[in-house]
């Protein structure tokens, strides 16, 4: 996995802007730090630091390659999983190869096919491609948004990276927050508008969108859509199916020429892809690491919420057993998780999810040292219907997002200053853009309507929040999450499965369990639904209460200028319980959003944000 940088202008002579290339390109160290490369041109500048996972010789970039006198030169982040597939299509069409690298497929795929190249490949990617002859440059991001890409316009320059603080190392790019900026972080954070980068003028490139900048034209389309069909297996047909598509994709996703482990739970998402990939270890004569976290003193001080009904650790041991991997667990202590929300918010680039951003930046941190790659269970719930608000009738008729349905207590915090600024309006506006997309089919029932409602909104919003944490924590640490369950083969299939077989025996995912059986002791595939693991010390609460005090105590804090100091006192003097709502969410509640405070502080402060 890697990071990319660059910036094209058909209307001027860039020479001489090497520097610029090569600080851009520098902020991505942590993503790549094997190796690093640069294409320098008239009109485009590219640059590529490389984590290595494949063909170490083979696959450096920026690669340049020509066909019939014409010139392309790619830089991508990313993995594909059917790399020999497409190269055994391309080869039969004339073309050949000097690596074995996906990065040469993929080229080679676009210079063939052109944008028809994704329809064609599988995996997790962000690229671009500079038509040097025919005067274009090709972004596109994979289907599901697994891997980040930015972009700016500026005077004529497309700026693009795979972070945001890459584009503010161009110095065409100043990091302003605007009012709508500020409405999405207090309205919507963490999530982020779908194609904002929440600073002015800084987008994303949309999932499953790609975008084609010539002299004349900027265009963005979109090539991958869900699309609604007809339903015609039985459940032990559909069980089977799902299971078909996993195995094949788990399996797919464990190529590497460097050490692959997985994360442990001991929940079913993680406990299924463990027990496929342990099997594959063991048929090549291999053990797999699995790992797992867990905050010390963590079971002295534990609660069950409804949300979070058992600690993982005793299932996480069941099942590194049941497989046989050599486990391994990460342990994060109270003045860690505080510490490296700093680092978190450096990663992210905004605020993130406080500590729940944090103790994973510190769990990757663990996992390095080890490992290279890492497989990992996100977006299982999303798909195939994990979450409270799928079954609990008050979150699924929110008639909103229903992880962020207390719009008017967010409201509370900002100062008299910003009080004007509607909250719920925007978010109202989003969510009812959102469901303007939804495919139905005409006889969907009204709750079959609704799953297909609330699956699309997870997949689009909640998903892509949790994938970009899941990239950002790991890839501050040079360690490559792959996410098999957000294969857009199984993405596509579970979309249509109808609520009664997806909640197959009145449970949540209830379709995945069945699919499970065999793999799974049964008192694994029949656990009940836990959250990610978070601390329940006190002690953390009281760390983060001193931090922002410290943070209202001084007047040269950005933070104060936005936020109602009474209202957040009284957040802090009351370890958070003053604020009854989750702010996020089954996780972020009272301490997590003091954290988040911090990190906006943090945030404002770091990267020098000018609000206006």
């Amino acid at each position: 996995m890697c990071g990319i940088a660059g910036f094209v202008n058909f209307k001027k002579n860039l020479t001489g802007q090497n520097k610029i290339i090569e600080a851009m390109t520098d902020t991505l160290k942590k993503r790549g730090p094997d190796s690093h490369g640069y294409y320098m041109s008239k009109n485009a500048f590219l640059g590529h630091r490389r984590l290595i996972v494949v063909d170490p010789k083979g696959g450096s970039q920026p690669m340049l390659k020509v066909i019939n006198g014409k010139k392309y030169v790619i830089v991508y982040n990313g993995e594909l999983y059917n790399t020999e597939d497409v190269r055994k299509l391309l080869l039969e069409a004339g073309y050949s190869f000097n690596s074995y690298s996906d990065t040469e497929v993929l080229l080679t795929a676009y210079i063939h096919w052109g944008k028809n190249c994704l329809k064609y490949i599988n995996g997790i990617f962000a690229f671009g491609v500079y038509s040097e002859n025919d005067k274009k440059l090709f972004l596109a991001r994979d289907p599901l948004g697994v891997k980040p890409l930015f972009y700016t316009l500026k005077d004529h320059t497309l700026i693009f990276g795979s972070e945001i603080k890459t584009l503010l190392a161009n110095p065409l790019v100043e990091p302003i927050l605007t009012e709508q900026g500020l409405t999405e972080i207090f309205a919507l954070g963490p999530a982020r508008d779908l194609g904002s980068g929440v600073l002015k003028d800084i987008f994303d490139v949309p999932p499953a969108y790609y975008l084609e900048f010539t002299p004349n034209s900027m265009e963005k389309h979109e090539y991958w859509k869900l699309a609604a069909k007809p339903h015609t297996e039985n459940a032990d047909e559909t069980a089977d199916h799902i299971k078909s598509i996993l195995v094949d994709a788990i399996q797919r996703q464990l190529y590497a020429d460097v050490p692959v482990c997985t994360f442990l739970s001991g929940g079913l998402d993680s406990s299924i892809i463990s027990a496929v990939a342990a099997k594959y270890f063991k048929e090549r004569g291999k053990v797999l690491n699995t790992y797992s976290i867990d905050y010390k003193d963590n079971e002295l001080y534990f609660k069950n919420d409804n949300f979070v009904i058992t600690p993982d650790s005793v299932w996480a041991e069941k099942m590194h057993k049941f497989i046989g991997s050599s486990h391994h667990k990460i342990i994060n202590n109270n003045a860690e998780l505080a510490h490296a929300l700093k680092e978190a918010v450096e990663a992210n680039d905004i605020p993130g999810m406080a500590d729940i951003d944090s103790s994973l930046y510190l769990f990757c941190k663990g996992v390095r040292k080890e490992n290279i790659v890492a497989l990992s269970g996100e977006c299982a719930d999303e798909i195939f219907g994990g979450y409270p608000w799928f079954t609990r009738k008050e979150m699924l008729d929110a008639n909103t997002f229903p992880w962020s349905r207390f719009v008017k207590e967010r409201s509370s915090l900002l100062s008299p200053e910003f009080k004007s600024i509607n909250l719920q309006e925007f978010v109202d506006a989003k969510y009812k853009d959102s469901l303007s997309n939804v495919p139905y089919l005409d006889t969907d029932s009204p709750r079959a309507r609704k799953i297909r409602e609330l699956v699309y909104l997870n997949i689009k919003w909640f998903m892509i929040t949790l994938l970009t944490r899941k990239d950002r924590m790991s890839m501050a640490n040079s360690l490559e999450v792959r996410v098999p369950f957000a294969d857009y083969r199984l993405v596509e299939y579970a979309y249509n499965i109808p609520p009664e077989m997806r909640f197959y025996g009145d449970r949540e995912k209830g379709i995945l369990r069945k699919a499970a059986e065999g793999i799974l002791p049964q008192d694994v595939v029949e656990r009940k639904k836990s959250p990610y693991p978070k601390t329940f010390d006190p002690g953390y609460t009281s760390i983060v209460q001193n931090w922002l005090k410290e943070i209202l105590n001084d007047k040269t804090s950005p933070i104060l200028d936005i936020i109602d100091l009474k209202t957040v006192k009284e957040l802090v003097e009351t370890g958070g319980t003053s604020y009854k709502t989750p702010w996020f969410g089954q996780l972020m509640k009272g301490p997590q959003l003091i954290a988040y405070l911090i990190q906006l502080d943090i945030w404002l402060k770091e990267y020098k944000v000018k609000l206006i």
